[in-house]
């Protein structure tokens, strides 16, 4: 069979479109799943073995694939620019002169 536009269209509808699935990985997933599932206090059992340092790093590993990565941020300013922080203290204990400072 050569390639023509009308095999071409033919391809075009059956292939991967965006905003669907693919049904390997979705089948792929959903095994996953119930493997996970079945196998719970198991997983359960071998993570209490751990000591703490590995098993603290276990599920960090483990989180990367079901808690979304978050990106780190920058704040920039102009050099012009009038920002200033405003510094808040929320101790109980200042002094007399620190709040005479204050007001």
């Amino acid at each position: 069979m050569s390639f023509t536009s009308e095999t071409g269209k033919e391809a075009g509808k059956k292939s991967t479109r965006a905003g669907k699935q693919n049904k390997t990985t979705e089948e792929t997933r959903e095994r996953f799943k119930e493997l996970l599932e079945e196998n719970f206090d198991k997983i359960q059992e071998d993570l209490e073995q751990l000591a703490p340092d590995q098993r603290i790093k276990v599920l960090l590993d483990l989180a990367k694939f079901v808690l979304p990565t978050l990106r780190s941020t920058e704040l920039t300013t102009i050099e012009d620019s009038r920002f200033n922080p405003i510094v808040v203290n929320f101790s109980n204990n200042l002094n007399s002169n620190e709040n005479e400072n204050t007001n």
